[in-house]
């Protein structure tokens, strides 16, 4: 199985948190993580995106369909997002575009075995297989270099 972890790009501040755009520095680094990804996105990867606007921009730069699931959205803890990823149970591949500290804290989880606070940065995306019982970091993507 493969897990994606997506955080949304650079946005605006304001309220309410749910309607937060992204900036035009945002916008950039969604296409540019979307141009690397999307040649590699596997074939049949489900793509569960929260509802918050900024998230739901940084997946449209990807091109490709995907289901919004507030399962994975502001107020989503780690576990509700492993349990809606079905990791690591699933059979190909899951993207999870969301937010922080929550996708820090999956990505802990992952690879730890503990909740930690880890920082993903705005835009970054983190790839994750698990293959024979072993969960290994394959990429990460930061924006600024993809």
């Amino acid at each position: 199985m493969d897990m994606i972890l997506w955080r949304h790009a650079d946005a605006e501040d304001g309220s309410p948190d749910s309607a937060r755009r992204l900036t035009e520095r945002g916008r950039e680094q969604a296409r540019r993580v979307a141009a690397w990804l999307e040649p590699r996105l596997p074939r049949g990867c489900e793509i569960l995106v929260s509802p918050a606007a900024r998230a739901q921009q940084t997946a449209l730069a990807l091109g490709v369909p995907f289901v919004t699931s507030p399962a994975v959205g502001i107020d989503a803890r780690a576990g509700d997002i492993i349990a809606a990823a079905q990791w690591p149970v699933r059979s190909g591949a899951v993207l999870i575009v969301g937010h922080q500290p929550t996708l820090g804290r999956v990505a802990a989880m992952l690879l730890s075995g503990a909740e930690a606070d880890w920082e993903i940065g705005k835009g970054a995306l983190w790839w994750f297989q698990h293959i024979d019982d072993e969960t290994n970091l394959f990429a990460v993507i930061d924006p600024q270099i993809a």
